[in-house]
């Protein structure tokens, strides 16, 4: 059964050259799927395999707009309809200048499993630009943001497509989408974007969501070695949502989280990260993590180097794909690190994976670490559908349900395939085969 994998594998790649992190997450999913396909050999007929790797929709489309000085620009604008076997498709919209049709579509192939393993009934999907909206004027992102959605709108719909926010898309971004696809639909479809402001539609805890999720499923992770996050030193990479509220539940949870980082450095504050300086800095005056250092007495920035140089108990990558490298994650565990939870899509490379599962340490790969934001989101169009709206220790306990039951669900398939505490594995045959039994129910379409 392994040749079947490994030839689905190859035609991936000469269908979709170049676009290297695509076929990464495809490698990552299908060469855990062996063990599933041995044992439920009807999964390889039907060429199923073939069309779960495969988009049913790719979408690309031109994006002008008109800076401050009157200047036209073009951009790219992307949606992968990936998979809607278990629902609407569901993912967030990212705008920056390393966006491509490879990175979607990795993106979106991951948010296929992520979703299902929610168990929230949505569909995988992803989209967004090379658009960069850092220091770009509100009027300026307004105008793109409205240009952008003037495509996009005739492609989504509550029941159909429902985009939220990546990196470089927030609640500003969000807002000037929603307004200009209500202008256009003559609807006020509050379910067709999520991460919407609390004011029109939006849910109490779907910020912090991403993050506390991370978090929660490092704890529960810790749980079967009958350990905790109380004492413990967190290195987190990343000074965007995710990382902000990874910090915060950290926090929470008795931990001391001590680092944080941007594309200018990271900083280092072993008295324990000042939360509230952090999110003054970041949220409110959007600005470096250079920032937080001169306001905080005995914090240092490093400049060079990685934050994964830093000694700790805890890793949350939370930044990007591809940071934390082999070499990284080698270094890690020299520093002592025996948790690793990701928070960010495919943060770390096949090599510091590699490194980690010999090492034997607790890895949470980031379709189980981090779906805690797509799971949030779907509970806003719950909320969305029944116009109302939950408090938020109510959307607080359902998030830290479906993490609880996310987790577990990666352990039982770990274990049913022969290789228990093995979260890629857990997480993908679990995401895997939710998919899958549909797809077979739907039949070939």
């Amino acid at each position: 059964m392994q040749d079947v994998v490994e030839k689905v594998y190859e035609q991936v790649v000469a269908r979709n050259r170049g676009e290297v992190e695509f076929h990464q997450a495809v490698h990552e999913v299908l060469e855990s799927l062996g063990p599933v396909i041995a044992k439920h050999p009807h999964y390889a007929e039907g060429a199923l395999l073939e069309r779960i790797v495969e988009p049913e929709r790719q979408i690309m489309f031109r994006v002008p707009w008109v800076d401050d000085a009157g200047q036209v620009h073009v951009n790219r604008g992307f949606r992968i309809e990936f998979n809607s076997a278990l629902g609407p498709y569901k993912g967030g919209l990212r705008f920056h200048p390393s966006v491509n049709a490879g990175i979607i579509k990795f993106l979106g192939f991951e948010q296929i499993f992520k979703n299902a393993l929610t168990a929230q009934g949505i569909g995988g999907g992803k989209g967004g630009s090379d658009f960069d909206p850092h220091g770009r004027s509100d009027a300026e992102v307004m105008r793109f943001c409205q240009s952008f959605m003037t495509e996009l709108a005739r492609h989504i719909g509550p029941s159909t497509d429902v985009p939220a926010g990546d990196i470089g898309v927030g609640g500003r971004e969000i807002g000037y989408m929603f307004g200009q696809y209500k202008r256009l639909r003559n609807s006020y479809d509050a379910g067709v974007l999520t991460g919407k402001g609390l004011a029109w539609g939006g849910s109490l805890v779907r910020t912090e969501a991403t993050g506390y999720g991370t978090v929660l499923f490092a704890q529960s992770m810790l749980a079967t070695k009958g350990e905790s996050l109380e004492g413990k030193k967190v290195l987190v990479s990343g000074a965007g949502n995710v990382a902000i509220y990874a910090i915060e539940k950290a926090q929470q949870l008795g931990a001391t989280p001590i680092t944080f980082s941007d594309s200018s450095g990271y900083v280092v504050d072993e008295a324990g990260v000042d939360l509230e300086l952090l999110k003054q800095v970041k949220e409110v005056e959007r600005g470096r993590v250079a920032d937080y250092v001169e306001r905080r007495p005995g914090a240092r920035l490093v400049a060079g180097g990685s934050v994964w140089d830093v000694p700790g108990d805890v890793a949350l990558p939370c930044a990007t794909q591809n940071e934390l490298d082999g070499d990284a994650a080698n270094t890690l565990l020299r520093g002592g690190c025996g948790v690793v939870s990701e928070g960010a899509n495919m943060p770390s490379t096949p090599e510091a994976v590699e490194a980690f599962q010999k090492a034997g340490i607790l890895f949470g790969p980031g379709k189980a670490a981090n779906a805690g934001g797509v799971a949030t989101s779907a509970l806003e169009m719950e909320q969305n559908a029944g116009r109302t709206r939950w408090d938020f220790a109510t959307a607080e306990a359902k998030l830290t349900g479906i993490m609880a039951d996310i987790h577990d669900s990666c352990v039982a398939a770990a274990e049913e395939y022969g290789r228990p505490g093995d979260y890629v594995l857990g997480a993908n045959a679990a995401g895997f085969t939710r998919v899958a039994d549909v797809m077979i129910a739907h039949g070939i379409v």
